[in-house]
């Protein structure tokens, strides 16, 4: 079979294809035949070395992949061959709250999903909807648990109520799909004037350019009247900004906690004297949540929003694109 391995971290040169022997399943392992997988931010961060979790050496990398189950072990009971499949971000985090022991990630310290076939233990992966193609199917496990989770953690979002998005990267879309889902109303803000109509589009009932509104915040707090729950996915370059847009009991899940550079957030204290809002934060999460989520997304028929499409041998090429910041959903490369 065909896989990538990273052989060091620094760069996409470290990116490295190989050819290998298909794997065998051990008892209560299920072989995948993977038919795509898609990119995170966090999949660029674990190539460059800067992912707070040290990488495998020679790791197959990324978290996100759909595929069929080709090969079972004997004991596996939750699968059969034919069975539509996707990881679970977290493999060991079957429900409850992290812990020490749930560490592992697919594309990190356990193989993950750029290969032609994957080899997982039956308890890392969850069924996929019907509905979806391969690609599709392959953009969930990371981004699109990440923004459910952020809208369905310690309060979710009553009707109504206003959710604030930022960026048109696979968490913000994935929110931005889930709130309106949920009955919220949808602020968003992007750097980019040109793709507010495609925010609108997508249901967004408010697009605030920020080239055009540098100080967006107080504009939004005076059109909407505070928002209510905030997924901040900018970091320090719009952590400000929301915290002066949110209402005075606003949440804020705050993902992003420094930028490219290292800048970490700051909390502008004249600002948070005059607030009570809570600042959270989630860490994607757990296999029941990826379930509870594909159930979601299976009863609405929800489809992701996919900027690119790459073929497997681009994936380079892919994470290139991806990396250079200006895009618009997720971006995928197909199975090999």
């Amino acid at each position: 079979m065909q896989s990538y391995r990273l052989e060091g971290l620094g760069g996409i040169e470290k990116l490295v294809a190989r050819e290998e022997a298909v794997p065998e399943p051990g008892p209560r392992q299920i072989v995948v035949r993977v038919r795509a997988t898609s990119l995170n931010r966090r999949d660029t961060m674990v190539l460059n070395g800067t992912y707070p979790l040290t990488a495998r050496p020679g790791i197959v990398p990324l978290s996100d992949g759909a595929g069929e189950v080709v090969a079972v072990g004997d004991a596996v009971t939750r699968f059969a061959v034919g069975d539509r499949v996707t990881g679970s971000y977290f493999a060991r985090w079957i429900d409850g709250r992290m812990h020490p022991g749930v560490v592992d990630q697919l594309g990190c310290t356990l193989d993950g999903m750029l290969s032609e076939f994957a080899l997982l233990d039956e308890q890392w992966a969850v069924r996929l909807p019907d509905h979806l193609s391969w690609q599709e199917a392959a953009t969930f496990t990371c981004a699109g648990l990440t923004a459910w989770s952020a809208l369905t953690g310690a309060e979710i979002p009553k009707p109504g109520q206003w959710v604030l998005v930022i960026g048109s990267g696979g968490v913000a879309l994935f929110a931005l799909q889930f709130a309106k889902l949920a009955g919220c109303r949808v602020a968003a803000v992007t750097s980019r004037a040109e793709k507010t109509d495609r925010l609108r589009a997508l249901g967004a009932d408010l697009v605030i350019a920020t080239v055009e509104t540098p100080e967006w915040g107080m504009n939004l707090r005076e059109a909407t009247g505070g928002i209510d729950l905030v997924v901040e996915t900018g970091g320090p370059a719009t952590f400000a900004q929301s915290l002066i847009a949110s209402a005075l009991y606003g949440r804020i899940v705050l993902l992003t906690v420094q930028d490219q550079k290292g800048k970490p957030v700051e909390i502008p204290g004249s600002v948070y004297q005059r607030s009570l809002a809570t600042i959270g934060r989630v860490f994607v999460g757990s296999r029941n949540g990826l379930d509870a989520m594909l159930a979601a997304v299976a009863t609405h028929r929800l489809k992701p929003v996919i900027d690119r499409v790459f073929p497997f041998a681009e994936a380079g090429e892919a994470y290139r694109y991806f990396q250079q910041g200006d895009v618009f959903g997720k971006v995928v490369v197909d199975g090999a």
